[in-house]
């Protein structure tokens, strides 16, 4: 078996592991499948001959390609999103990754949904300089040594380590601790409940008073933050028609809502925060580009 072959037959195995990694790197699961690719032309164009840890190796080819496309977007996303919402977020959230909330799920899914890649996370992975977020995601998520990081991030040893403190830092300050799992699926199944009862204030009581909703919808300036309960609720309030198609389901490895419309059309999908059996984050991603084929086949 030539070197070529064996890459070729290995490099299925280590395909939803390396669509992880660029996930979290990208937060784009289009951009992950671009990357992945590119990742394989330029595995087999190298072969295999005389690596030991395969599984290492793909890693960081994924690593660099996903850095190099993170840097291209980068610029790209400025151009097409003009000015920040508020909070400095430029209107625009990651792909949210949608599952059957029960029964058994895919090892890819598993992997890229966890609870450490919630909604709440991906979106400060957003805010991270390339280098930042590559760093720590490869180092802190994945293990891969800060020796085999440097050179694809183009800095010293000592400057790679400082990249991913520096983003570690960010994360432990800005993503929220939650509720248990258990206690945030009965108050998602309760959002729910009012929503589809068209109970305001029903709603308005399982909102913390200062929550906090990012609702993205797609490229332009239609994307909007809103922050309090009767705010958030008024919102809602705009949107209990639809929420008979709306179901529970895992977003970003949490309890979520996914809503369906007759014709099958993703609507939109929902992450939510919840911490003191109360709702304080709820990031909302309604692009119709990006929805298509959300659902887990």
């Amino acid at each position: 078996m030539s070197a070529n072959q064996f890459t070729a037959d290995q490099f299925e195995t280590f395909r939803p592991h390396l669509r992880a990694v660029a996930y979290r790197v990208l937060g784009s699961t289009a951009d992950a499948e671009d990357a992945v690719q590119d990742a394989w032309v330029r595995a087999q164009s190298a072969g295999a001959a005389g690596v030991e840890n395969l599984g290492g190796w793909l890693t960081t080819i994924v690593g660099r390609v996903a850095l190099n496309l993170l840097r291209s977007r980068t610029t790209r996303r400025e151009a097409a999103w003009d000015a920040a919402v508020g909070d400095g977020w430029d209107g625009h959230l990651p792909d949210l990754l949608v599952a059957p909330v029960d029964g058994p799920d895919a090892p890819e899914r598993r992997a890229v949904e966890s609870d450490q890649v919630g909604a709440a996370l991906m979106v400060v992975l957003d805010s991270l300089a390339p280098a930042e977020r590559v760093a720590f995601v490869l180092h802190d998520q994945f293990a891969v040594p800060f020796e085999e990081i440097a050179p694809l991030v183009d800095r010293s040893l000592a400057a790679t380590r400082q990249l991913a403190s520096r983003a570690r830092r960010k994360v432990r300050d800005a993503v929220p601790a939650q509720d248990d799992v258990a206690r945030r699926r009965e108050v998602v199944t309760a959002y729910l409940a009012a929503s589809q009862a068209g109970d305001f204030d029903g709603l308005v009581a399982l909102l913390d008073p200062e929550v906090t909703v990012r609702l993205d919808y797609g490229p332009g300036d239609l994307s909007r933050l809103l922050r309090g309960a009767r705010a958030v609720a008024e919102q809602a309030r705009l949107h209990f028609g639809t929420a008979r198609n709306s179901r529970l389901a895992l977003v970003a490895g949490s309890p979520g809502l996914v809503t369906v419309l007759d014709d099958g059309t993703v609507y939109s999908v929902l992450a939510f925060t919840v911490r003191g059996g109360r709702v304080v984050g709820i990031d909302i991603l309604s692009d119709a580009g990006r929805l298509a084929g959300v659902l887990p086949r």
